[in-house]
C-alpha cells in the first residue's frame, strides 16, 4: 500500500486524514472480497452438486499439498462457513487497517503457514477451512499490539481478547470433528510473525523534521559530543 509511506499516526491535517479514509475502504474491500470468494466457492458447490473437499490438506500426502492453497477457501457446510465469517472479516479488516506494515506479508505468511505445518503434523484426515487463518490473524494482532504498544493495535487486541476469547478452547482436541491442528498451528503461526514483524516506530514527515532540525552548530557539537563518548 504505498499511501503508507505517506502516513503518519496522530496527524489530524486534511492529507492525513484523506489517506486515513482511503486507506479504511481498501481494508474494508480487502476483507469483504475475501469473504465472498469464500461464499461464491461455496454456492457454486451447492448450486451444480460440486464437493471440493478433496482439494483439501491432506496430511504428509504429495496430493494432500495443494490443500496448503485451497483447504482455506473450502467449508464442509453453510454453518461452517457462516461460524467463519464473521470473524475473518474483522480480522482481516482489522489487519490491514491497524497493522500498517506488510499486511499482505502477514496474511500470506499466516495463510501458508497454518496449512503447511498442519500437513506436516495433523492428523490423517482431510483439513478443510478457514480456521486456521482466524487463529492466525487473532494471534498476530494480539500479541503485536501488546509488542508494539501501540494505541490502536491495542484496542483491536482488547477487542480480539474479549470477542474471540472462546478460541482459545479450539487449539485442544475437544472435538474430533474439529480440525484442532489448524487451530493450533494457525496461533502458533500469528504470535511467531508478530515476534518477527514488531511494528516499527512511525516515520516522521519531512514537514516535522525540518521544523526540528537543529542549526548545523548544534549537530557539530552531538557529533562532538559522541565522538568523546565513544573515546
Amino acid at each position: 500500500m504505498p499511501l503508507l509511506s505517506r502516513y503518519y499516526p496522530g496527524s489530524n491535517s486534511d492529507g492525513q486524514n484523506d489517506i486515513e479514509k482511503h486507506i479504511g475502504c481498501h481494508s474494508l474491500f480487502i476483507s469483504v472480497a475475501l469473504v465472498a470468494v469464500l461464499w461464491l466457492i461455496k454456492l457454486t458447490e451447492f448450486e451444480y452438486g460440486f464437493d471440493f473437499s478433496g482439494w483439501g490438506i491432506l496430511p504428509r500426502d504429495l496430493n494432500g499439498l495443494r490443500g496448503i492453497l485451497f483447504s482455506p477457501l473450502i467449508h464442509g457446510n453453510f454453518g461452517h462457513l457462516a461460524a467463519n465469517t464473521l470473524p475473518l472479516l474483522i480480522l482481516t479488516f482489522s489487519l490491514f487497517y491497524f497493522y500498517r506494515k506488510f499486511p499482505y506479508t502477514i496474511f500470506i505468511l499466516i495463510y501458508l503457514f497454518s496449512g503447511l505445518f498442519v500437513w506436516l503434523g495433523g492428523r490423517d484426515a482431510i483439513h478443510i477451512g478457514a480456521s486456521g487463518i482466524i487463529y492466525g490473524l487473532a494471534a498476530f494482532l494480539f500479541l503485536s499490539g501488546v509488542l508494539s504498544r501501540n494505541i490502536g493495535l491495542l484496542t483491536i487486541s482488547l477487542i480480539v481478547a474479549l470477542i474471540y476469547g472462546g478460541l482459545f478452547w479450539g487449539i485442544f482436541p475437544v472435538k474430533p470433528e474439529i480440525s484442532w491442528e489448524s487451530h493450533l498451528w494457525g496461533a502458533i503461526s500469528g504470535f511467531a510473525l508478530a515476534a518477527l514483524f514488531r511494528n516499527p516506530a512511525p516515520q516522521v514527515p519531512e514537514e516535522m523534521e525540518e521544523e526540528d532540525e537543529p542549526e548545523e552548530g548544534e549537530w557539530m557539537e552531538e557529533e562532538t559530543e559522541g565522538e568523546e563518548e565513544i573515546k
